[in-house]
C-alpha cells in the first residue's frame, strides 16, 4: 500500500495542509476555497450558539459576525501560554480547542487517503523547542497516532527538503529563500558541502527588520546585499510580506539569471517531502545540519566474532531532541568505555575515555555494562554506564557512572 504523507505548516495566525502520496508528482496544498489557491486557514474557531457544531478558519470568522458571537483565535499562542477559554459559559483548555482545529483540518487529506491516517504526520513551525514538541506529541496521542508517525520540523528544514526535492538544474548552483513576514524579513541560503558523502548542506541566515519606507528600494539594497557575487540557480519569496503589486526595481534585480518563485506554501509541501526522505520513499544523498542537529558521529569501538566494529551511538545531522541510544556490552581488560567523535565532513576522529572508578575487582570479561547516550543539548552530550554483573557469576554492583561531555 502506497506511504501518505501530511505537512501541516503552522503559525501563529494561519495554518496549512498538504498531502503527499507515491506516485504524486508534488505534494498538493489544500485549499479552503474551492477552484482557487487561498491556501492560509486562519488560526481559529468557533462554536455556533446552543448546539455542538465547531466551525473553523474563515467560515468561523464570517459566521461569529452573523451571529453576534466572538470566535476563538490564536489558538497556538494560547496553547503555549496554557490559558483557558469560555465559550458559552463552558471553560475549555486553548490546547483541546488547538487540537480540535488541527483535527477539523486533516479531515480534508485523510479523505484524500480514504480515511486513512498518514504514515507520517509533519507539523513544522517557525521556530521548534521542547514545548512545542510536548504539545505537538500530545496531539499526536489524542489522535491515537504512534510517535514514530510524528515528524517536526522548523521552516528552514522544510525548505531544505522542498529545495533539494525540486527539479536538478533549480539547486545547480546556490538556493536562496526570502521570507518576509509583517515583522522581520530572512534571507536563508543552503550551502552544500559537494565534497562529502553524503553532501552535507548548512544554512546562511541574516535578519532583516521589517521593510517600512520605500519597501523596493530596500528590498533591492538586501537583494543586492545578499546575491552580489553569488551563482544563484532560483530564489524562493514567501510570507505575506510580498503580498501586493510593491517589487519593481527588486525583482528585476531578482530575476536576472535566475529563477524565482513566489508562493505561501513551500514549508507545508517540503514537510512531506521530509516525511518521504525520513521514510525511505526517496534517495538522498544529503546531510542537513541545522541548529538543533547534533555535529559529529559518536561511536563505541567493540569486537564481535574477532572482528573489530563501530557500534553508532548518536549520527551526525540527527536532531538533538530526537537523538539517543542504547545498547549493551561486555568490558574487556581496563575499567574504561572508549568513545569515539567524528564530523561527517573529516576523516580524523577524537578517542574519549570515560574512566570508570572504584570498579569493582573481577575477572576480565565478566562483566555487562549497559551505555546510553542522550544529548541535554545540541552540543552537550550525557553518558549512563551501568554495571550489570554477570548473571550468576558476578552480580550487579548497582553502580551508574554519568558524564557529560561537551561537542
Amino acid at each position: 500500500m502506497a506511504e501518505k504523507y501530511i505537512g501541516i505548516d503552522l503559525n501563529e495566525k494561519y495554518a496549512m495542509i498538504s498531502y503527499y502520496a507515491e506516485g504524486m508528482s508534488e505534494p498538493n496544498t489544500f485549499s479552503m476555497v474551492t477552484g482557487s489557491e487561498v491556501y492560509q486557514i486562519p488560526l481559529c474557531i468557533f462554536k455556533r450558539k446552543g448546539t455542538g457544531q465547531w466551525l473553523y478558519g474563515e467560515e468561523a470568522k464570517q459566521s461569529s459576525k452573523e451571529e453576534g458571537s466572538v470566535y476563538v483565535d490564536g489558538l497556538l499562542k494560547k496553547a503555549m501560554a496554557k490559558e483557558s477559554v469560555e465559550v458559552e459559559g463552558t471553560v475549555y483548555d486553548a490546547t483541546e480547542l488547538l487540537f480540535l482545529f488541527l483535527k477539523k483540518i486533516l479531515e480534508f487529506p485523510m479523505q484524500a487517503a480514504s480515511g486513512q491516517k498518514p504514515d507520517k504526520l509533519v507539523i513544522t513551525v517557525e521556530y521548534m523547542n521542547m514545548q512545542l514538541r510536548r504539545l505537538f506529541g500530545l496531539f499526536a496521542e489524542w489522535m491515537e497516532l504512534s510517535a514514530e508517525r510524528l515528524l517536526l520540523l522548523d521552516y528552514r528544514e522544510s525548505f531544505y527538503y522542498y529545495a533539494l526535492s525540486q527539479q536538478k538544474e533549480l539547486y545547480t548552483h546556490d538556493v536562496v529563500l526570502y521570507y518576509y513576514t509583517s515583522k522581520k524579513l530572512w534571507f536563508w541560503k543552503l550551502n552544500r558541502d559537494k565534497r562529502t558523502v553524503p553532501q552535507v548542506v548548512t544554512m546562511e541566515e541574516q535578519e532583516y527588520e521589517a521593510l517600512l519606507k520605500d519597501r523596493d528600494e530596500d528590498f533591492f539594497d538586501i537583494v543586492a546585499q545578499t546575491l552580489t557575487g553569488r551563482i544563484v540557480s532560483s530564489v524562493y519569496l514567501i510570507g505575506d510580506g510580498f503580498d501586493g503589486d510593491w517589487m519593481k526595481k527588486s525583482l528585476a534585480a531578482l530575476c536576472r539569471g535566475r529563477r524565482v518563485f513566489m508562493g505561501k506554501n513551500l514549508f507545508c509541501k517540503g514537510a512531506c517531502y521530509g516525511a518521504a526522505v525520513k521514510a525511505g520513499q526517496t534517495k538522498w544523498q544529503y546531510l542537513y545540519m541545522g541548529d538543533n542537529e547534533i555535529q559529529v558521529n559518536v561511536s563505541l569501538k567493540v569486537q564481535n566474532n574477532g572482528q573489530t566494529e563501530f557500534v553508532p551511538l548518536i549520527t551526525a545531522g540527527e536532531n538533538w531532541y530526537e537523538a539517543g541510544a542504547e545498547c549493551e556490552v561486555i568490558l574487556c581488560e581496563t575499567p574504561s568505555v572508549d568513545f569515539w567523535f567524528q564530523p561527517p565532513t573529516s576523516r580524523e576522529a577524537v578517542i574519549r575515555s570515560l574512566e570508570l572508578s572504584e570498579f569493582p575487582l573481577r575477572e576480565d570479561k565478566t562483566t555487562r555494562l549497559r551505555i546510553s547516550v542522550k544529548p541535554k543539548a545540541v552540543d552537550k552530550l550525557l553518558f549512563s554506564i551501568r554495571d550489570l554483573g554477570f548473571g550468576e557469576i558476578a552480580r550487579s554492583s548497582e553502580k551508574i557512572w554519568e558524564y557529560t561531555i561537551s561537542l
